[in-house]
């Protein structure tokens, strides 16, 4: 069964690519990550994906977002970054390099640990553009999410930024980075199951993806921005937990 991570990472010391859509490089080899279905733009309707992120934004514009302050906490930030595939709205969801010693093989959102001298908006830019690729400017930033803490002690900032008709192949660190996965949008916005478990009196939150399960913190976010993007409903997430072997 699979379960749901972020991708809670402190950056190696690299220096972005100039150009968008950079390729990344690991141990000086350039590495391709498969995508779980051909990434296309839209045919020449840049109108439609236009209003679908004219939608988004409207919906998160009114979206009155509770952050937190907490001290030892280590700040992070992950991105929402949806991506037009087929005319249709998708979500970039990235499976844990099963070498990695936190949680590997684990969903995960592009994201990590903040620089210092790094807005939340900043680090979920450069995290997504380092684990997958995609490079967004700093106008393609539609909202923030709730702020969420994690049993391992990270506050984590979610962040959406629109990806739109990405075009170029998608990669990232094969030492990080086993899989980036298309997911459509639709397919995300379910009802989410939630688990009572004896060590916690908080429910755990899990969707369904794929042939398993991804869980909170990384449920909590997507769940968070399907009701908030695509029906307009604000509905807070921080109080549920994670699953037990997610809290070390």
């Amino acid at each position: 069964m699979a379960f749901g991570l972020v991708s809670l990472r402190r950056r190696q010391s690299t220096k972005p690519a100039a150009g968008p859509h950079r390729r990344l490089k690991t141990a000086g080899k350039l590495v391709n990550r498969e995508v779980s279905g051909p990434m296309q733009a839209r045919s020449p309707d840049g109108a439609g994906a236009g209003a679908d992120r004219a939608a988004i934004e409207a919906n998160l514009a009114g979206f009155r977002r509770i952050p937190m302050q907490r001290r030892g906490l280590r700040a992070a930030s992950v991105a929402l970054c949806p991506v037009v595939q087929q005319g249709a709205l998708h979500l970039l969801i990235t499976r844990r390099a099963a070498s990695l010693r936190n949680h590997p093989g684990q969903w995960a959102l592009p994201g990590g640990s903040r620089d210092p001298g790094e807005s939340v908006e900043e680090t979920a830019r450069r995290e997504l553009r380092e684990e997958t690729g995609v490079e967004v400017q700093a106008a393609d930033v539609l909202g923030v999410l709730d702020d969420y803490v994690t049993r391992s002690g990270y506050l984590i900032t979610p962040v959406v930024v629109w990806g739109g008709p990405v075009v170029t192949a998608m990669t990232g660190p094969a030492s990080e980075v086993a899989k980036i996965h298309v997911i459509p949008l639709a397919d995300l916005d379910q009802p989410p199951q939630l688990l009572r478990i004896p060590e916690s009196d908080r429910p755990v939150l899990r969707l369904p993806l794929l042939a398993g399960f991804v869980h909170a913190p990384t449920a909590a976010f997507i769940y968070q921005f399907c009701q908030l993007a695509r029906h307009g409903r604000t509905t807070r997430v921080s109080h549920f937990d994670q699953p037990v072997f997610a809290w070390r």
